[in-house]
């Protein structure tokens, strides 16, 4: 896990006009909004970059800011400050975790990858900076097969910590890779069973899928991407219906690059908002607000850790351009 200064208490003074009071901190700090698709409508509407994992580390990699206030999970904001040990980086929420980063425990994937010493190690950007410290890659979903596809074929990989992105990887490559038995509560929540009702209720609509999904749900997927991909997908595609099986969030972008379509929360095993990320909804334009005033929680990562985390990244920058 990483460590953070402690956030201080949220005063009751809250500006009525909390858009312009966070432009207004903006300005005075130099910073710069990152905020993922996965984040709360308004969030998304002032953030100045909104993207999935590699964006947001391109973003990360490239800004002039000062101060990156990261609209994310913890996992994300560590990667900005894996890139930017000299910068401020902050996030809303200490408790904004990861199912996916919390199923992968140093201590146990250093006994796992010993096993293994001839493979190299590709995680998945989906955890901790002591994980990446380990890899000798990272990826992100948007270009996990393109990384996959330039490792020469007779290199063994151990792939981690998301063992249905390794899946779908496996699939599209022919790889035979070692998969970290590691996944994500929202992405692995979709029913298949009720995915098919809602086809059949609505048969003009394509599913679009996120890779995280379980196999049984991406057998039915029209299209499987990042919610980058998704998102694009679905304004270039000539359907007017889709059923998102992602985390909502990126809804609130599709319906406003393509407002006269329609978009269908693909539904969880149960009737709860399972496939709402309980991590990600922690973040709130309050919080933002009040992390740029008090220039708090703070990441901050030991050096030498970050040392070993930023080589494997700086390898998924340079091979996501080839």
């Amino acid at each position: 896990m990483f460590t953070a200064t402690p956030p201080r208490k949220i005063e009751d003074n809250i500006p009525d006009d909390l858009f312009s009071a966070i432009a207004d901190l903006k300005q005075e700090l130099n910073a710069v909004i990152l905020a993922h698709y996965y984040q709360e409508d308004d969030i998304q509407d002032i953030a100045d970059y909104i993207g999935d994992s590699l964006g947001l580390s391109q973003q990360a990699a490239s800004t002039s800011a000062d101060v990156i206030l990261f609209a994310g999970v913890h996992f994300m904001a560590e990667t900005a400050k894996i890139l930017n040990p000299h910068k401020l980086v902050l996030l809303p929420d200490l408790e904004a975790g990861c199912s996916l980063a919390d199923s992968c425990p140093p201590d146990d994937f250093a006994i796992f990858k010993a096993k293994y010493p001839d493979h190299i190690v590709i995680s998945y950007i989906n955890c901790t900076a002591e994980i990446k410290a380990l890899s000798d890659i990272i990826c992100t979903s948007s270009n996990a097969v393109k990384i996959v596809n330039q490792i020469p074929q007779d290199q063994p990989i151990i792939f981690a910590p998301d063992k249905n992105l390794g899946r779908y990887v496996i699939e599209q490559t022919g790889r035979d890779l070692v998969l970290w038995d590691g996944s994500c509560i929202v992405h692995e929540s979709f029913s298949e069973k009720r995915i098919i009702e809602l086809k059949i209720q609505n048969p003009e609509a394509e599913i679009l899928a996120h890779p995280e999904c379980e196999t049984p749900v991406l057998r039915h997927a029209d299209f499987i991407g990042s919610t980058t991909a998704l998102l694009k997908y679905s304004q270039t595609s000539s359907s007017k219906q889709f059923i998102i099986a992602t985390e909502p969030g990126i809804i609130h972008q599709m319906e406003k690059q393509t407002p006269d379509k329609l978009f269908i929360k693909a539904p969880s095993t149960t009737n709860c908002n399972c496939n709402e990320c309980p991590y990600m909804r922690l973040n709130t334009l309050e919080k933002v607000y009040f992390a740029l005033k008090n220039k708090t929680p703070e990441i901050i990562i030991p050096e030498e850790t970050r040392i070993k985390a930023f080589t494997p990244i700086q390898r998924m920058l340079e091979m996501s351009k080839n």
